[in-house]
């Protein structure tokens, strides 16, 4: 589903991401781990084409994502909180999506209350813009929002971040019932190494902008992911 050849990103002559050759099949849930700095969040940005490569490039359905908009139909992504539109309320923002996206008002609430249980009653009916929403109630609508209609690729960048346990095991969930019931190929970036392998079913690595390991997750890869990143740690 997802091709890079010879992608490169680099600024001011520094090489920030260097990756000759990847392949993402369909309906894969890909996971992307790497201290800060390795690129991670980079690479997303290219996958969904808001910026451009110093040189390569990346395909979706066999077609570079800077030549073609038809990835974007089937395509739903949380990065950061820049996606959402600050001065609407929760309740506007998803009007605005069912609009852009053709989907009934019903198909939006019938989708909304499989976020129930993560959203808490924090989020809708509190005549909050979500430019006040704290940094997990907006974390928790971005994802939802990426969920929207039924997406054939969804694109994350830390979904866990910055929401509490119970908010993580429940986001967790459902993913995991997204990957269960609909056909979704996830790209899912985490520093969280338990939820990423309990979600994801391969794994790749990045340092220093380069994969260093790609591996199909097997019961011993959270303590091989442990390992590598603590080899270098001292107490």
């Amino acid at each position: 589903m997802i091709q890079f050849n010879n992608l490169q990103k680099s600024y001011k002559k520094i090489t920030v991401l260097n990756i000759p050759f990847l392949e993402i099949p369909k309906v894969q849930s890909f996971g992307l781990v790497g201290n800060n700095g390795a690129g991670k969040t980079t690479m997303l940005r290219l996958m969904l084409d808001l910026i451009r490569a110093s040189e390569g490039s990346i395909q979706i359905e066999e077609k570079a994502v800077t030549e073609s908009e038809e990835w974007k139909s089937f395509t739903g992504s949380f990065i950061d909180e820049k996606f959402l539109i600050s001065y609407l309320t929760p309740e506007e923002y998803f009007q605005f999506l069912s609009k852009i996206k053709g989907i009934s008002e019903g198909d939006v609430t019938k989708h909304l209350q499989l976020f129930e249980p993560l959203f808490n009653d924090e989020i809708f009916g509190k005549k909050k813009y979500i430019r006040d929403l704290s940094k997990g109630n907006k974390k928790k609508l971005g994802v939802a929002a990426a969920l929207l209609g039924d997406p054939q690729l969804v694109i994350l960048d830390e979904p866990f971040e910055n929401l509490d346990p119970t908010s993580q095991i429940r986001l967790k969930k459902i993913i995991q019932q997204f990957q269960a019931e609909k056909s979704v190929t996830f790209v899912i970036s985490s520093h969280d190494l338990n939820h990423v392998t309990e979600i994801c079913e391969r794994i790749v690595i990045l340092d220093k902008g380069e994969i260093v390991k790609d591996t199909q997750v097997t019961e011993r890869t959270l303590q091989e992911l442990t390992d590598y990143f603590g080899e270098n740690t001292e107490l």
